[in-house]
């Protein structure tokens, strides 16, 4: 008489997931329906800079439209962290702590990095140039996040993560990012001009500084 053996079944633990990205899509409905001028400009941000030229006031940066949309770019690039250390066994998919470390190390990142910001425009005296580019930056960057959303709906919940296309996603991200700060810094070129020297200083220590000592952790560790 053959003998049946039961085994466990073991259920991954998704919702948490599921949760972070209905909430992100709420965040997105409530931009739109809130400021759905705004908004519609902001979509249209990779073929016109209209909505750069418009929405160029510094205090546009603590907007409930750049706070909503600031939050689902944070849970879209943790989750982006989160799928590359997956692909390379660093972590498990499904893990929801590894997941809050990416994404409270991220939050503290960037908020750390533009508080500093502040402090540096203020004690050289170019905190409105510093507040326009951080504006545009933050724009450009909001942008990405938001089209990387569905991308990583998609990816978390497929079987496998490939190396080649997770790895070939990363490198269009860091394209976009390196152009569009490029792009940056050609619309506030006349700015630059008459703080050159300020400018390089910011430029090495907030913009290249920070995410070559993060490289260099992440390779030692």
């Amino acid at each position: 008489m053959m003998e049946h053996v039961l085994h466990p079944r073991i259920v991954e633990n998704k919702d948490w997931a599921t949760a972070l990205f209905l909430f992100s899509l709420v965040l997105i409905a409530l931009s739109k329906s809130l400021f759905e001028n705004r908004f519609s400009e902001f979509i249209k941000l990779i073929v016109s800079d209209k909505y750069i030229k418009v929405y160029k006031d510094s205090g546009l940066i603590m907007s409930w439209f750049t706070v909503f949309l600031f939050v689902v770019q944070i849970v879209s690039f943790s989750f982006f962290i989160h799928l590359l250390l997956t692909s390379f066994g660093y972590i498990v998919k499904t893990d929801w702590i590894s997941f809050i470390q990416v994404f409270t190390f991220l939050t503290v990142f960037i908020l750390s990095k533009y508080l500093i910001e502040k402090i540096i425009g203020a004690a050289f005296d170019i905190e409105e140039f510093v507040e326009q580019f951080n504006l545009q930056k933050v724009s450009y960057r909001t942008f990405i996040g938001l089209f990387l959303l569905p991308i990583n709906c998609f990816l978390y919940y497929n079987g496998s993560i490939s190396h080649y296309f997770i790895l070939s996603l990363l490198s269009i991200i860091l394209i976009i990012n390196v152009f569009t700060y490029f792009l940056s810094i050609k619309n506030y070129q006349n700015l630059l001009i008459g703080n050159l020297f300020y400018f390089i200083l910011y430029l090495c220590a907030l913009e290249i500084a920070p995410y070559y000592f993060m490289y260099y952790w992440f390779t030692k560790n």
